[in-house]
């Protein structure tokens, strides 16, 4: 989250608004002008290696009203310290939020996996792909129309270095990507998207062999990822692909969701 908000180009930055933090040995991510109404700005990792402590969770609060935006959602897993920090956090005025299932496993495990097939033409992607990859991942997650975003979004198979990004081809139009970012031994497998019109035809799966062939050529040991999590009305196929793949599920993430006051100018 941290470095695709702070690795965007400085025309994101003027038109969404985005400012990325270290705060509390987590991260906090915001976007001012986020036509999802929040879902960008996010305060991850907190309560791990320090504790999350009132003055922390203040001083998210503080910088997300600073800088305006429409919300700031804290995700914290549930092992993080001190174990009493959900009672702070609902004493802050915060509400459930969407939660996350993560998942981690040996890399090693999931690349040997060969059973994830698809019909549709799997490749990388490079900066020529930018405003294909943009629209697939918009459309893909149901997000609003806004050029400001899109163009964001497009700019992530420019990035190179840490970054990968893959999609998958019915015949010349591109219907489903994904990335691959890699820090250390750990290769963290995140924004899979697929256009309505594809799904079903084992995309996501094969994109996820594709990311896990790439981060085994990149040297690493580990297998990060999440997903919402599915019920019995709304199933989520990535939940099943990152179990074929021997993955584990370590936790669900609850989160909360604080909604700064509105200013008047």
């Amino acid at each position: 989250m941290y470095r695709f908000n702070a690795d965007a180009s400085a025309a994101a930055h003027e038109a969404l608004g985005m400012a990325a933090h270290r705060i509390g040995g987590g991260v906090l991510t915001l976007v001012r002008n986020d036509p999802t109404g929040g879902y960008w700005s996010k305060a991850v990792a907190l309560g791990i290696t320090e504790p999350l402590t009132t003055d922390i969770v203040d001083q998210v609060i503080e910088l997300a009203t600073a800088h305006g935006v429409p919300a700031v959602t804290f995700q914290v897993a549930p092992h993080a310290e001190p174990p009493h920090h959900a009672r702070l956090l609902d004493q802050r005025g915060g509400t459930a939020g969407t939660a996350f299932v993560k998942f981690f496993g040996p890399l090693a495990t999931a690349a040997d996996r060969t059973d994830l097939h698809t019909d549709l033409d799997v490749r990388p992607l490079g900066p020529e792909h930018a405003a294909a990859y943009g629209r697939v991942i918009r459309t893909g997650f149901g997000m609003p129309e806004d050029p400001a975003m899109e163009a964001w979004f497009a700019e992530a198979p420019t990035y190179g270095g840490d970054w990968w990004t893959v999609g998958a081809w019915d015949g010349t139009e591109l219907v489903a990507v994904a990335n691959l970012f890699v820090r250390g031994d750990v290769a963290a497998l995140s924004g899979a998207a697929t256009v309505p019109a594809a799904r079903g035809r084992g995309a996501q799966g094969a994109l996820m062999a594709a990311r896990l062939r790439e981060g085994a050529s990149r040297g690493c040991r580990w297998v990060s990822t999440e997903t919402w999590p599915e019920s019995p009305g709304n199933p989520n196929p990535s939940q099943h692909n990152m179990r074929r793949l021997g993955l584990t599920q370590l936790y669900l993430r609850p989160a909360w969701v604080f909604r700064p006051p509105v200013t008047s100018p």
